[in-house]
């Protein structure tokens, strides 16, 4: 997947406190908490978009992470703020593509890049189901370059 570096393509970010609990005995952040980042920044930029992601009872459909990758690209230590980027690169008619990027110092160091897929399931079949039209229209409203797709 192409990993795009736009403000339009990685429209929203937020920021994590590096943990010391989040590190290994390297004493860099844990190569998986990485993808805990950037799952968790995606769960509030949905939350943003109008989809109770953080109260899956609320939310109209369940969502699956079918694929998550990751390229390291620099390393970061205890205490230190990781800000998350992401931003949806893909909207099928019951999954989606999400872009990430994870940055230190400002927003000067890249840390990370990779990408989700996500496949909205129903939440009694937990078969794949539309993308459900609110959420749908919230982020083609938030990323009109998604528009059509």
């Amino acid at each position: 997947m192409k990993h795009p570096c736009t403000a339009d393509a990685l429209p929203y970010s937020n920021t994590m406190l590096v943990r010391f609990s989040d590190t290994d005995a390297q004493g860099h952040l844990y190569f998986a908490n990485y993808l805990v980042y950037a799952d968790e920044v995606a769960g509030f930029f949905m939350e943003e978009l109008g989809f109770s992601a953080m109260n899956p009872r609320e939310a109209p459909c369940f969502i699956f992470t079918v694929n998550i990758n990751c390229d390291y690209l620099g390393e970061c230590r205890a205490f230190e703020t990781v800000e998350v980027r992401l931003g949806y690169t893909r909207l099928g008619r019951t999954s989606a593509d999400l872009a990430f990027e994870l940055y230190a110092d400002q927003g000067t160091r890249i840390l990370a890049r990779g990408s989700i897929t996500q496949v909205f399931t129903d939440k009694d079949s937990r078969r794949p189901t539309p993308i459900p039209a609110q959420f749908r229209a919230a982020i083609v409203a938030r990323q009109p370059a998604l528009a059509g797709t």
